[in-house]
């Protein structure tokens, strides 16, 4: 098979996406980099009042002062109300997401998680209190310019910097933040991170042919959880090294339990047992770092919950299938399943499996159309989709979609007895009803 469009493998930076999970780095950073500012201003401003002694400008120093004192209220003030800001704000904020995830789908939240504008809110506001901390301590009791040491006047003015900033960054939150309670957001923010996905992943020649008899199996050991992602770079290193071709048996988002094979080895030795360990990611739930099924599957919860009996709210269920009709026009023609992973030399090092346009397609569709039979709107805009697809699809893919709308309108003249509204609801609109 050709090797045209074949993508050589990179480091994934799984530290980085590992990092953007957590809610607790930006803000440690953030103490930091304010601790050093904080000691940069401290040296300034001592600087500042040396320079006036040594010019003997004590009226000029005593002006300082005063100013220096007058802003020492306000940043009382700050300090004082800051905290209790940042409490009111992110309560009101959790309420919002926890309403986002019961109404859309829990793997909403990730989107709160990774957003670098909850982050650098979070940053920024506790960065501001912890720096007028700091700039009180620096106020001296002293105000006789001939003997006070040092003057927080860029400290003072740093400060209010900050608030101004918080302030700025408040605006923007409460408007991202409403954005999350959104369906058209939520579901174009999941559009794009799968966009995302799509654009880092590898493609190539799939296929098992070449690879050699198996010599040897690698054992997963560790806590049982979702395969996150997986170090390419790292693990072609080291079957380059050992001379080896490696096979990732599961794939990215399977569940694997200690004990269950993890590289089935072709070609020679295993290679060290640590280096496999710690090029590959298990976590508690699946993220869209390598995970090109990922974005589906959550387009596919928010329709499912939308169809519901409890929530019937059938025009979610079309902007999501909007979405993931996009997809799948784009996935359409790219190589999807196995791929193999070659060294700088060229030769095979690592095989890893992928979903099929089969699983992609079974997968954005199969459980919708269980619980469209009877909304019109949802079956009118399945059946647009389905015939914008097969379109666009080569001959060799048309099969799942031509199967799949099939099985919709059995499903639909099954469960509508009016010939009149089977007729409706079998209309291809690509706006479901108007």
């Amino acid at each position: 098979m050709s090797d045209r469009g074949y993508r050589r493998p990179r480091p994934l930076s799984p530290l980085r996406e590992h990092l953007r999970d957590t809610f607790w780095f930006a803000p440690t950073m953030g103490f930091v980099s304010v601790f050093v500012l904080w000691l940069v201003a401290s040296e300034v401003d001592d600087a500042i009042v040396a320079f006036f002694r040594r010019e003997e400008a004590y009226d000029d120093l005593e002006t300082l002062i005063s100013f220096s004192q007058d802003a020492k209220t306000i940043v009382t003030q700050i300090s004082s109300a800051m905290l209790t800001f940042i409490g009111v704000v992110f309560s009101i904020s959790l309420v919002a997401v926890q309403m986002a995830s019961g109404q859309l789908t829990p793997r909403v939240v990730r989107i709160f998680v990774r957003s670098r504008i909850s982050k650098a809110t979070l940053t920024v506001f506790l960065a501001t209190f912890l720096f007028s901390l700091l700039v009180l301590a620096s106020y001296e009791s002293e105000t006789d310019p001939r003997r006070v040491v040092s003057v927080p006047l860029l400290q003072s003015l740093l400060t209010l910097v900050l608030v101004g900033l918080s302030l700025l960054l408040f605006v923007v939150y409460v408007s991202s933040t409403l954005r999350l309670m959104q369906v058209g957001p939520v579901v174009d923010r999941i559009a794009r991170d799968s966009f995302r996905v799509l654009g880092r992943m590898p493609r190539g020649p799939g296929g098992s042919k070449g690879l050699g008899a198996r010599t040897g199996q690698v054992m997963y050991e560790g806590r049982a959880g979702v395969l996150r992602d997986v170090n390419t770079a790292r693990l072609v290193r080291v079957a380059r090294r050992q001379g080896v071709v490696l096979r990732l048996i599961p794939r990215i988002g399977d569940f694997v339990v200690p004990g269950t094979p993890m590289f089935a080895v072709h070609g020679g030795a295993v290679p060290p047992r640590h280096r496999l360990r710690s090029a590959v990611s298990v976590s508690v739930e699946r993220t869209l770092h390598q995970d090109l099924a990922f974005g589906l599957r959550q387009l596919t919860d928010i329709a499912l919950r939308a169809l519901s009996t409890s929530v019937n709210d059938p025009t979610t269920a079309v902007q999501c299938l909007d979405r993931i009709v996009q997809f799948l026009a784009v996935v359409v023609r790219l190589p999807l399943g196995t791929v193999h992973h070659r060294d700088r030399t060229g030769q095979v090092r690592l095989v890893q499996e992928g979903p099929e346009w089969e699983d992609l397609v079974d997968l954005a569709f199969e459980e919708i159309r269980w619980c469209v039979a009877g909304s019109p709107q949802v079956s009118r805009r399945l059946l647009a989709g389905l015939d914008d697809l097969l379109l666009l699809a080569p001959e060799e893919r048309k099969q799942p979609l031509v199967r799949h709308r099939a099985l919709l309108v059995e499903a639909v003249e099954r469960s509508v007895p009016v010939a009149a509204d089977r007729d409706f609801a079998l209309r291809p609109d690509r706006q479901g009803i108007g």
